[in-house]
């Protein structure tokens, strides 16, 4: 039985900083972001958007009444949660009113959470065939005002739908993953912000990458010849572009660099989405390449930082170019709004503080989004709904 990807639906916020901006209000040579990293622009979000209205979003684009009525699962990737005991998936799966004999999850580890999510789905469907699971990977990357970080945020979701005989993609059943105990990037509860080690952590990176996609390549029986296409978890696109010059025995290989520019359009433009990051590749590579075809198979990496990564592979079917919004950049990316570095800041960095009774109304920034934070009652998270 094939088991695979659906449908794939992705969601930002409407608001973006140009990254050259902040370059200069930060006094630093645009070039360090625009060449050193290959970024552009970066998502983001207000106080009224979050894990939540975001997935929800990602998944509310792909979704329609027979899928809301078969879906028994629902597996929400992040390490951005809104609570530290609530799924996100819980209060996604009321918002779209999906039926209620369902199992949902939110699974942790950094970046990767949502390829573990993938794994679960794609034995769930093994054991119940006639289920469909969603998978969330929905996350806000933020660092603070003038931190090393700054220039890598991002915010957005990527919602996909793992049915068998999926429309998309096979997901093969070839994973090799590694783990290792090391501190390269966390994030205490106590603090807001995560503590990183930027040099140590692009080693582990780049060292889990090879070490696991040579013994992918040894127990699988493969060469990088295998694929027409390598995705990468990308905290920024630079980085992916050194781990692909990392594996590549053959530095000319035409299909692989070809395919790997188009995988990072939508990340130039949305920033770090953590666990979404690799799927927004994916995503873009499948929406923008002139070269895929069926029978294609794609690898992809997957990195959590502390650290845990894997590598797997997908096949492409028939007439996968059908489910695929090929006028996303036009009709999303280019009608967002742009924000000045003084409401960057602002709309950012607020933070929601509740009076003594666990309140607080949110203004909206006319916020005319399908799905949004409107309150918090004695502690509660009210989300306003219109699709309702």
């Amino acid at each position: 039985m094939n088991i695979g990807i659906d449908k794939i639906g992705f969601s930002m916020p409407k608001y973006y900083l140009d990254i050259k901006d902040l370059a200069n209000k930060r006094g630093i040579d645009p070039d360090k972001f625009t060449k050193g990293l290959l970024q552009i622009e970066m998502s983001i979000a207000p106080r009224t958007q979050d894990i939540v209205t975001l997935g929800a979003a990602a998944a509310h684009e792909i979704l329609d009444d027979d899928d809301k009525k078969n879906i028994d699962m629902i597996i929400v990737g992040t390490e951005t949660g809104i609570d530290q005991s609530k799924a996100a998936s819980v209060f996604i799966h009321g918002l779209l009113g999906i039926q209620p004999f369902a199992r949902s999850i939110e699974i942790k580890e950094a970046c990767y959470g949502a390829t573990a999510g993938l794994e679960i789905a794609r034995n769930h469907i093994a054991n119940k065939p006639n289920s469909k699971v969603l998978v969330i990977a929905s996350d806000i990357a933020k660092y603070g005002i003038g931190a090393g970080g700054e220039s890598t945020q991002g915010a957005g979701a990527v919602a996909m739908l793992i049915t068998k005989d999926p429309k998309i993609a096979i997901i093969n059943n070839d994973n090799i993953y590694q783990t290792r105990d090391l501190m390269d990037f966390w994030r205490p509860n106590y603090t807001p912000y995560p503590c990183v080690d930027g040099k140590f952590s692009t080693e582990l990176y780049l060292d889990c990458l090879t070490t696991t996609w040579n013994e992918y390549l040894k127990q699988n029986n493969k060469t990088e010849n295998d694929f027409k296409a390598v995705c990468f978890h990308l905290p920024f696109p630079k980085l992916g572009l050194k781990g692909l010059s990392a594996i590549l025995e053959n530095k000319e290989n035409k299909d692989l660099t070809e395919n790997f520019n188009k995988s990072i359009l939508y990340s130039q433009r949305v920033g770090n989405i953590y666990t979404g990051s690799l799927f927004l590749g994916l995503l873009s590579l499948l929406e923008n390449s002139t070269t895929l075809k069926a029978n294609d198979n794609i690898a992809l990496y997957s990195y959590g930082s502390g650290a845990v990564c894997e590598i797997f592979s997908l096949t492409l079917v028939e007439n996968f170019e059908q489910q695929l919004n090929k006028n996303r950049i036009k009709e999303q990316f280019d009608t967002r709004i742009k924000l000045s570095i003084d409401e960057y800041e602002e709309i950012f960095f607020k933070q929601i503080e509740v009076d003594i009774n666990g309140n607080i109304k949110l203004e909206h920034y006319n916020d005319n989004s399908l799905f949004y934070l409107e309150k918090i009652e004695e502690h509660k998270r009210i989300y306003a709904n219109k699709i309702k």
